[in-house]
């Protein structure tokens, strides 16, 4: 093999590495983090299979008492986009800064003061608003079209696709709103127990009252006097269930069920679900459906 048939080969070698480098740096598709479920929930449907969605919170653990680890740090670094909830939930996110777009969709959604207020909030006033903003269907609408014009902006040569995605999604969001309204609409019972005070935003939708055990903190201990009002109200109201949700202790709900002798029942506030609800592909619309059934039947509607 002569000098210049030695070049040729070089030169053709390093075209083929080149071009193979540049076809795979076009077929990389863009990373977006996103920290609770809901959230994850409208991305990954409007996003499809253009984009790489992956979940912050590991499946099966609760969101007020998470906190990633070096690790899933760097992952989320590198994402070109990162969504979180906003609203307090999420207080590791402050210490930390992304070369990417952050988007706090707590700043986009109608919020919930702790006392039963409703307003848009800026970031500096979380530690008074109730965080669980996805439970109404409203705000689940109002997070679709923020996250789909962002996704457009990420990847403006599939804007048809996200939109077309978005119109499906909303529909689904209103076929769900409308469902509660109906089934919710003639109730003999008006006030559901649970162990933590997550679901104000689903009661103010549809007109019925929660009483929580503990209040917006899952990890807060109950008070023996909370403890006797509930066995109370359950008595004298005749409730049949009350509820508890899976990443939190059941002890002291069981306890007042015992006491009270009503049943037990899980009611999913959707910042994240189980590994088992994952596992069987469950969805936002799925899970919300399941708690509609289930407070439907507890509060004895038509």
């Amino acid at each position: 093999m002569n000098f210049n048939s030695k070049i040729f080969i070089t030169v053709i070698t390093i075209f083929i590495s080149f071009a193979s480098m540049s076809a795979k740096e076009l077929n990389k598709i863009p990373s977006v983090a996103i920290s609770t479920f809901s959230l994850y929930d409208i991305s990954k449907n409007i996003a499809a299979d253009s984009a790489e969605i992956f979940m912050i919170l590991p499946f099966g653990v609760d969101a007020h008492s998470y906190e990633p680890t070096p690790k899933e740090m760097i992952k989320i670094s590198k994402s070109n986009l990162v969504v979180y909830s906003g609203a307090g939930l999420e207080p590791w996110i402050e210490r930390f800064e992304f070369k990417n777009k952050m988007l706090n969709m707590s700043l986009h959604v109608k919020l919930r003061e702790l006392g039963g207020h409703e307003g848009h909030h800026h970031a500096h006033n979380e530690s008074g608003v109730d965080p669980h903003y996805w439970l109404d269907t409203q705000n689940m609408i109002i997070a679709t079209q923020t996250i789909t014009k962002e996704f457009i902006e990420l990847l403006p040569h599939n804007k048809e696709l996200y939109i077309k995605n978005r119109d499906s999604y909303i529909n689904m969001l209103n076929s769900l709103d409308a469902e509660y309204k109906k089934k919710l609409s003639t109730c003999k019972l008006d006030t559901i127990i649970v162990n933590h005070d997550a679901f104000s935003y689903l009661a103010h939708r549809y007109g019925f009252e929660v009483e929580a055990l503990s209040g917006i903190s899952p990890e807060a201990e109950p008070s023996a006097k909370n403890m006797l009002r509930l066995i109370e109200h359950v008595k004298e109201h005749r409730v049949s269930t009350v509820f508890f949700e899976s990443f939190v202790s059941d002890k002291a709900i069981k306890s007042i069920a015992k006491e009270a002798k009503a049943s037990c029942e899980v009611l999913q506030p959707l910042g994240n679900i189980t590994a088992d609800e994952a596992k069987a592909n469950l969805s936002y619309e799925d899970i919300m459906r399941i708690n509609l059934q289930k407070i439907s039947k507890a509060l004895e509607c038509q």
